[in-house]
């Protein structure tokens, strides 16, 4: 028997209908203004038939004046309800839920737009494509935490199944998380409990407009993989703290824009022989939380997955590039029609061209 094809019922005592989650990939499909494209339901159509329990987009803006790409979907109002509520339709016609990732670009913002804000003014290290950002006031802070819970309770009323909190990959939850953006002297910096309050307050804001069984979960780094930015213990103890509060998932990635460590290319030959990128410190986090733990990050083969799920390592394994080249990935493995995603190494721009060419059904 596989484990994969088990259904898991999480803490809000919703039930996902297996254990393969299409993770979050940049679609960077939206129409001007951020509305939902005719591209991203296309996708979406096709991976509703992939068999995977879960579908987690690609990010979504809370902020119209901070995107981190061009065509971003942003969702700062009711104003593409009708947009969101087809995109939810359709993911979801075949059993898939449909889970939206809620961000903030941070310092990670491109030059197109007007200003670039940040926990403090720590430069990216990526010359002529980000600018200095400037500190974010305490009023901006609670207005961003209220803008992150009004986003959710949008994807709820638009028929989403749950939300996810972006708290990787170097964006503005994790700026604050890190001490190596985050110089603030106030109660948002300094110690970790005051880094990790703007996590916990967002996540706080979310459940209060939510409510208790609507899933909420959130993605951290295992670590920034940089010189005094957030550590293993510290994403632990981050990890503690999300499972007092009853979080519903934690999604363990790694890396920022600065150290791209989820894309694979600062991972040892070992680890990506091995397949899945950050298990070592999944195993650390499974000692001390019962919060249900995602892993995304290398995986490819079903003896891989089905290992890590059967040492219960963790509960769901989260795939994205897989999903590209193979849209009904998850059927295809737990049916038995293939037993291993083969994808050559390539760069983001190859993976996003190939995701464009799926959308336009080439």
């Amino acid at each position: 028997m596989t484990k994969l094809k088990d259904s898991f019922i999480l803490p809000c005592r919703v039930e996902i209908q297996n254990r393969i989650v299409k993770a979050a990939m940049s679609e960077n499909m939206a129409d001007i203004g951020g509305r939902p494209s005719q591209k991203i339901f296309n996708l979406y159509k096709q991976w509703s038939q992939s068999g995977a329990g879960l579908l987690i987009s690609g990010n979504v803006m809370i902020d119209s004046g901070a995107i981190g790409e061009p065509h971003n979907v942003v969702v700062e109002s009711e104003k593409y309800l009708s947009e969101l509520q087809k995109w939810a339709e359709l993911a979801q016609k075949h059993g898939s839920q449909l889970w939206m990732q809620i961000n903030h670009p941070g310092r990670q913002a491109p030059l197109f737009n007007q200003t670039s804000v940040s926990a403090s003014d720590v430069e990216l290290n990526i010359p002529g494509m980000i600018k200095r950002p400037r500190p974010l006031t305490e009023a901006e802070i609670h207005e961003i935490i209220e803008r992150f819970g009004n986003t959710a309770a949008i994807a709820k009323k638009a028929g989403w199944k749950g939300v996810e909190i972006h708290g990787a990959h170097g964006y503005l939850v994790s700026q604050f998380l890190s001490s190596h953006t985050n110089k603030r002297t106030d109660q948002w910096g300094g110690i970790l409990e005051n880094r990790a309050r703007f996590a916990i307050e967002i996540y706080r804001n979310m459940r209060k407009k939510v409510g208790a069984n609507f899933p909420i979960g959130i993605k951290i780094n295992s670590a920034d993989f940089q010189k005094g930015g957030f550590t293993e213990e510290e994403s632990l103890q981050v990890i503690d703290m999300l499972s007092t509060e009853g979080v519903d998932l934690i999604e363990v990635s790694g890396g920022t824009y600065e150290m791209p460590a989820m894309m694979g290319g600062q991972q040892k030959e070992s680890t990506l022989k091995r397949e899945a990128f950050f298990l070592d410190f999944i195993v650390k986090a499974r000692k001390r939380t019962k919060i249900p733990l995602l892993l995304t990050g290398g995986f490819r083969s079903k003896e891989v997955m089905e290992q890590a799920l059967q040492n219960n390592e963790l509960d769901f394994v989260g795939m994205a590039r897989p999903f590209v080249l193979y849209p009904s990935f998850a059927n295809d493995i737990i049916g038995g029609k293939i037993d291993k995603a083969l994808i050559e190494q390539h760069d983001i721009f190859w993976f996003g061209a190939q995701l464009q060419q799926l959308a336009e059904g080439i």
